[in-house]
């Protein structure tokens, strides 16, 4: 993976944020989306996203147990800490309404929070950034109808309102991810930590991709409300194809 280009990150207090961030996160895992689906804690399979698990997968008809193979496997050399579970409700972003809810019609959901680096960030650097990862099991055509869905819903919203500003919202389709994926881009203003305008824009962004009958969302966010890299993009849809296909072929 190529890094981003250097820029200014704050450097103070890396112990105490993300010992923070991780306290808060370490859930049960489970936890409703906001359409109710069904939920399951990720299984205490395998890390390594390569490596299939014994938990049942959609395909098999079974009940599904989701395990953590079956999420984004990040290499080392961006690995700032271990992915800890997290509740679907908090994963799920939330843009002008609900687009990303299964409205109760998955079999099973779970959510995990990976915190990542660049590779030649030194070990005393706050953390670039967050991925908060859901994925969801679904029965016949459900994963496939869940895409049309989030495109319908994403359609009319251009833009929504947060924390006084104004976020742009734009969707397109991410070709060689999956059996289908969509990138969605938010563009914000750029803020300090007290919410003060810094000048220019900072982004994040969503990756929903579909791999036979279960489907990923994930969200990257740069670190304290600083962008993202949009570079990462590709490697994070990737990862997130490896660890559903591992999970269910």
């Amino acid at each position: 993976m190529n890094g981003p280009t250097p820029r200014h990150r704050r450097m103070l207090g890396l112990p105490l944020l993300a010992t923070t961030l991780l306290a808060g996160a370490c859930t049960d895992g489970g936890g409703t989306d906001q359409g109710r689906g069904a939920t399951t804690a990720p299984a205490s399979a395998s890390a390594n996203a390569g490596t299939p698990s014994a938990s049942a997968s959609p395909s098999t008809g079974g009940p599904v147990t989701i395990p953590k193979s079956a999420f984004v496997d990040l290499p080392a050399e961006l690995r700032k800490s271990a992915p800890q579970p997290m509740q679907v409700a908090d994963a799920l972003p939330k843009l002008c309404a609900e687009e990303f809810a299964t409205g109760g019609r998955s079999t099973a959901a779970a959510a995990m929070m990976s915190i990542y680096k660049t590779p030649k960030d030194p070990p005393e650097n706050v953390p670039y950034g967050t991925l908060h990862q859901t994925v969801f099991a679904f029965a016949g055509t459900g994963a496939a109808d869940y895409l049309r869905r989030v495109r319908a819903a994403l359609q009319p919203c251009r833009s929504f309102s947060e924390a006084g500003n104004t976020v742009t919202v734009r969707s397109q389709p991410v070709a060689g991810a999956g059996d289908d994926a969509l990138l969605v881009t938010l563009t914000r203003p750029a803020t300090g930590l007290d919410g003060t305008p810094v000048g220019g824009t900072a982004t994040s962004q969503i990756t929903v991709v579909k791999v036979v009958d279960a489907v990923t969302v994930v969200h990257d966010q740069g670190w304290e409300g600083t962008s993202n890299n949009p570079d990462f993009a590709d490697d994070f849809a990737r990862a997130a194809v490896r660890g559903l296909d591992s999970w269910q072929r």
